[in-house]
C-alpha cells in the first residue's frame, strides 16, 4: 500500500485562486512548485543502531561504491545471504535489515515482500544504508561539550536534557526539544548535503565526456521517493519536467545526473526557505510559548476527551508541517479515545503523555510513542512499525507487524506481534505479555493493515546493542557498545485481560482476543475464574442471617475498594 497524499496547506490561496481574485486569469499565473519534503518513515522507522551498516562519512561513498559492485555481480535484486555475505554481518541481522527495508519503503515491492523474506531492489538497499550515516537533530540548547564530559546514567539523560518523562512535563521543558518542522528541516538539510553523492551512487555510466557520462533512468529517478516526497502527493516523475508526461509505453530517455541534481537542490532551497518563513511567522505570533507546535483550537478537534484535568493537547493535523499524521500530545491525567474517524493520515504520534490512559482504536502503518510516563496507550492495529523510546511506567498494548522498543524503564508490553520485538538502547526491566484486549472492530483493522493474530513473536525479543550511533546524545563519548537489556516475561499469575469500554466503538464482529494465549496464560486464567467461581459459590450456600450478611457484603465492598485504588494506582 502506497503512502497517502499529503495535505495542502488549507489557509494559503493558490497563486491562480490570488490571480482569479484580482481578475487576473489563471492562465498567465504559473502555479507554485510543489513543496519537495524529506520521507519522514525513512528516517523515524528506517535506522538500525547496527555499527557495520553505518559508514565513516568520509569514505561513505567509496565504500558503498564498492559495495554496489559487488552485490551487482548477482544481479539487480539483493537477499538476506548476499546482504550478510557482503556486509559481513550474521543472517539474522541482514535479514532485519531487509525487514526494516520493507516496512519504510513507500510502496510495497512484491519481489522483496512486506515481511522482507524476498530480495530487495539493489537501488533500495543502497539509499537504506546510505542514510544509517544520518544524525538525529540535537535538542536546542544542548552543548556537546557537556554531554562528552558530564557523565550519563540515565536512559533519558542526554535526549531530555537530565529529565526523567514526569519532570518532562513538569517542568514544562518542551521548549528544549526539537519541533517537528525542526526535524524536517534537519532530515531536509542532510538530503541537500548528500544529495550529490547519492545520485552518483544511483547513477549509470555511459559513452560521453564529463557532466553526460552519468545518467538517471525514469525508473531509478522513482526510486528516489525513498528519500523525498511532494507535497500535493504528485509522483517524482510527474513534477519533473525532464520526466514530466512520458509515455508509458515508450519509456523516457535518461537524463544527466546534474540535470536532476540542480532539480532537487532548487526545490529543496525552496522548500528549506518557505519552512523559515513559516517558522519566522510562528515565532513572531501570538501562540501559547508552552506549545508553539500546536494551537488549542486543534486541540479539541476531532477527539474526545475524558479528562479531570485537560492540560495536554490533543491534535489531529497542522497541514503546515505534519502531514498524513495525527498527534495525541502533553497530555495529564486525562483519557482519550481515538477512532478510525478521528485520524489524519495513517499515523499516529503519542508524544510526551503522563498519568493518562490513551485508545488508538484505528488502523494504521505508523506509531510513535516517546517521552511518555505512568500511562497506559493501546493502539489498535499498526500494520508496519510501532516504535516506543524514552519511556517510564509506561503499559503498551498494540497489535502490529513490527515493534522497536528504545531507552525505556519499567514499562510492560502486552503484544502481538508478527516480527521479533526489537529492543535497542539503555532499556531497564522491561516486560513482556501475550495481548491481551479487543475491541468490536479490531479484527477488521487487522485485517485492513494486513497483521496476521496467528502468528505472535510477543516472547522472542530481538535485541541489539546500547549505543545508537545515529543519536549523539544517547551515551557520553568513548563509551563502548554492549548488547541492550532484554525483557523478561511476565508471570502468569499477573496476567489479566484489559477491557476498553464498550460506549468507545460501534458493533462489529470481534468478540474476544484474536491472538492465541499462550497454554501457561490459559491455566493462570482458568485458575482465576474457577477461584471466583468458588467464592461466589460459598457465599451463595452461607447460611447466616441477615445482619452477617450485611457485615460480609461491607466486607467484600470494603476489599473492592482497596483492590481498585490499588489497580488505579498502577495505572497512573
Amino acid at each position: 500500500m502506497a503512502d497517502e497524499p499529503l495535505d495542502a496547506s488549507p489557509s494559503t490561496p493558490s497563486a491562480a485562486e490570488a490571480a482569479a481574485a484580482d481578475g487576473v486569469s489563471s492562465s498567465s499565473v504559473a502555479a507554485p512548485a510543489p513543496a519537495l519534503r524529506p520521507r519522514r518513515e525513512a528516517f523515524e522507522h528506517g535506522l538500525l543502531p547496527i555499527p557495520k551498516l553505518v559508514f565513516p562519512e568520509g569514505t561513505l561513498t567509496q565504500t558503498l561504491a564498492q559495495l554496489k559492485e559487488r552485490l551487482a555481480s548477482g544481479g539487480a535484486r539483493v537477499g538476506a545471504a548476499a546482504l550478510a555475505e557482503a556486509l559481513q554481518i550474521p543472517a539474522e541481522q541482514a535479514a532485519l535489515a531487509l525487514g526494516t527495508l520493507a516496512a519504510v519503503l513507500p510502496a510495497e515491492d512484491p519481489a522483496l515482500g512486506e515481511d522482507g523474506a524476498g530480495e530487495a531492489d539493489l537501488r533500495d538497499v543502497l539509499l537504506f544504508l546510505y542514510i544509517q550515516s544520518y544524525k538525529r537533530l540535537v535538542p536546542r540548547g544542548h552543548s556537546p561539550a557537556v554531554a562528552d564530559v558530564w557523565p550519563s546514567t540515565s536512559a533519558f539523560d542526554g535526549c531530555l536534557s537530565a529529565l526523567s518523562p514526569i519532570q518532562f512535563i513538569r517542568c514544562n521543558s518542551r521548549r528544549f526539544m526539537p519541533s517537528q518542522a525542526d526535524e524536517e528541516a534537519h532530515q531536509l538539510s542532510y538530503l541537500q548535503k548528500h544529495i550529490a553523492n547519492i545520485l552518483t551512487l544511483l547513477a549509470d555510466s555511459v559513452d560521453g565526456e564529463g557532466d553526460d557520462s552519468m545518467v538517471l533512468t525514469m525508473e531509478t529517478f522513482e526510486h528516489l521517493g525513498f528519500l523525498f516526497q511532494l507535497s500535493e502527493g504528485i509522483p517524482l516523475s510527474q513534477a519533473a519536467s525532464f520526466f514530466a508526461n512520458s509515455d508509458p509505453d515508450m519509456p523516457a530517455a535518461p537524463v544527466p545526473a546534474t540535470l536532476v541534481h540542480d532539480w532537487i537542490l532548487q526545490h529543496i532551497a525552496s522548500t528549506l526557505e518557505l519552512t523559515a518563513e513559516k517558522s519566522s511567522t510562528k515565532e513572531n505570533s501570538q501562540l501559547s510559548a508552552s506549545d508553539p507546535d500546536v494551537t488549542m483550537s486543534d486541540a479539541v478537534t476531532n477527539t474526545r476527551i475524558y479528562s479531570s484535568s485537560p492540560t495536554g493537547t490533543s491534535a489531529p493535523n497542522n497541514a503546515g508541517y505534519y502531514r498524513n499524521t495525527t498527534f495525541v500530545e502533553g497530555l495529564s491525567k486525562t483519557s482519550v479515545v481515538k477512532q478510525a474517524s478521528d485520524m489524519k493520515g495513517h499515523s499516529i504520534k503519542v508524544l510526551n503523555c503522563h498519568d493518562s490512559v490513551i485508545y488508538i482504536l484505528a488502523p494504521l502503518k505508523y506509531a510513535t510513542v516517546y517521552g511518555c510516563s505512568d500511562t497506559t496507550i493501546v493502539l489498535g492495529a499498526i500494520g508496519k512499525v510501532v516504535k516506543v523510546e524514552h519511556c517510564e511506567r509506561v503499559q503498551i498494548i498494540t497489535a502490529s507487524r513490527r515493534i522497536c522498543i528504545a531507552n525505556c524503564r519499567e514499562c510492560t508490553f502486552y503484544l502481538g506481534v508478527n516480527h521479533q520485538p526489537l529492543i535497542i538502547g539503555d532499556n531497564h526491566k522491561l516486560q513482556v505479555a501475550p495481548f491481551n484486549t479487543y475491541y468490536p472492530l479490531l479484527g477488521e483493522h487487522l485485517t485492513q493493515v494486513g497483521v496476521d493474530p496467528n502468528v505472535n513473536k510477543w516472547d522472542q525479543p530481538f535485541v541489539l546493542g546500547v549505543v545508537d550511533p545515529h543519536d549523539s546524545l544517547s551515551h557520553p563519548a568513548g563509551v563502548s557498545d554492549v548488547q541492550a537489556e532484554s525483557a523478561t516475561c511476565l508471570d502468569p499469575d499477573l496476567f489479566t485481560n484489559f477491557l476498553i469500554p464498550s460506549w468507545f466503538e460501534p458493533q462489529g464482529p470481534t468478540k474476544y482476543n484474536p491472538f492465541t494465549l499462550p497454554e501457561v496464560y490459559w491455566a493462570s486464567q482458568r485458575k482465576k475464574h474457577a477461584s471466583l467461581e468458588d467464592i461466589q459459590k460459598n457465599i451463595r450456600e452461607l447460611e447466616i442471617d441477615d445482619n452477617r450478611k450485611k457485615e460480609l457484603a461491607c466486607a467484600l465492598h470494603a476489599q473492592f475498594k482497596d483492590w481498585l485504588y490499588g489497580e488505579l494506582i498502577m495505572l497512573r
